[in-house]
């Protein structure tokens, strides 16, 4: 190596790394697209699913909820909510589902409060089945313990 460093070996540097890691990030991102439609399971994306969605960003659930590590961490992580509910089939969650929000706001004072959103049992249903999809996506295990 010279003893002194040039302009022209640190433009050098400057270029061949800028171009490695324009390499490295087309590759990951090829890699990345190649897997998610194996790890999204978007074929069970069904209409109560995507008003489920709907529901999910129309009241905002994400200003207090986090859902696979996205959102506020105001409220508990809902990515796995229908795991950690250890409920026996989909229609059990549905019935928990009912039963929770139809009792907020909660009134212990030692516990945040969330708000009463009046759904209708068909919207309850909808948030439960998006819920039931997100916890069946492949998120690389996330939350990393199962109270999220």
């Amino acid at each position: 190596m010279a003893e002194k460093f040039t302009k022209g070996m640190a433009r050098n540097i400057y270029y061949g790394g800028s171009f490695f890691f324009l390499l490295l990030l087309l590759g990951l991102t090829v890699d990345t697209v190649r897997q998610l439609p194996e790890r999204s399971r978007s074929e069970n994306i069904t209409p109560e699913v995507a008003h489920g969605k709907e529901l999910w960003e129309t009241n905002n659930c994400i200003g207090c909820h986090s859902l696979m590590g996205e959102g506020a961490y105001y409220a508990p992580e809902l990515a796995n909510v229908f795991d950690r509910r250890g409920m026996a089939n989909e229609e059990a969650f549905k019935g928990y589902m009912q039963s929770w929000l139809a009792a907020q706001p909660m009134d212990n004072p030692r516990r945040r409060k969330m708000p009463q959103f009046n759904l209708t049992q068909e919207e309850v249903d909808a948030l439960a089945e998006f819920l039931i999809w997100t916890s069946r996506v492949d998120d690389n295990d996330w939350p990393p313990n199962v109270e999220g």
